[in-house]
């Protein structure tokens, strides 16, 4: 892991699975990239072979501060800057939302941001704090994304529950003006409160399923088969 994580450092307690720059004190998204060290751009160049031919249809999307190539793609791609990206999250402040974490994967291949929203809720007993997680990409793999990430505070693990009636993601292409998709990016925080309150019915369903002792010992040998003749190493790890 640590050999593919860049500007990522493991922080105590951090909400997203125990990694990220904590970007709590920053005000505003250009704060954030330059305390979790995102603050660099990314630049389009012709892609040629060994003996300078011009390779038509694509080009390699590189980093201006190191000249890394995070990825290829084609003349069609436009590149999406990580302060454009994140740009719109500076509307969602005013909605009570706070940043939390930020950092990079795969040497910049792709950023993310995590923010809290300002409720808490209380599902079957347990309290849970719902986060944003923005996300950009420059090897060509994906869009620009907020996703829901609804997480447990005592232990602080994901829920993925899959809602039919409620979705989590929000994405746009690297394609036209981010300042004309800020209605949309607002509409996040509708997204993910219906989203909480379609979670709470979903557990409450799922509290009603009693399963008796044998049908959870079923499940798990089903889960964490126990192979033929297991060494002794491999029947510990099972247990």
């Amino acid at each position: 892991m640590a050999a593919n994580v860049e500007s990522m450092f493991y922080v105590r307690k951090a909400p997203w699975h125990g990694i990220g720059q904590r970007v709590e004190q920053a005000l505003n998204s250009e704060e954030v990239l330059r305390e979790a060290g995102l603050s660099w751009t990314v630049v389009q160049k012709p892609i040629q072979t060994a003996d300078n031919m011009i390779i038509p249809g694509y080009k390699a999307n590189i980093r201006t501060s190191d000249q890394r190539v995070l990825g290829v793609v084609t003349d069609r791609y436009r590149v999406v800057q990580n302060h454009e990206a994140f740009a719109f999250t500076n509307e969602l402040l005013g909605e009570g939302v706070r940043y939390e974490t930020a950092g990079s994967l795969q040497n910049g291949k792709k950023v993310w941001l995590l923010a809290r929203l300002p409720d808490q809720y209380v599902i079957s007993g347990d309290c849970i704090s719902p986060y944003l997680v923005f996300s950009n990409s420059h090897d060509g793999s994906g869009s620009i994304k907020v996703a829901m990430t609804p997480i447990r505070v005592v232990c602080q693990n994901t829920l993925n529950i899959a809602l039919t009636s409620a979705k989590r993601m929000w994405t746009t292409v690297h394609k036209g003006e981010m300042k004309s998709k800020l209605d949309e990016a607002k509409k996040t925080l509708l997204l993910a409160e219906f989203y909480m309150d379609k979670l709470n019915s979903e557990v409450e369903q799922l509290n009603k399923i009693k399963l008796p002792d044998h049908k959870v010992m079923e499940y798990i040998n089903l889960l964490l088969p126990l192979p033929d003749n297991p060494t002794k190493l491999q029947e510990k790890n099972i247990q």
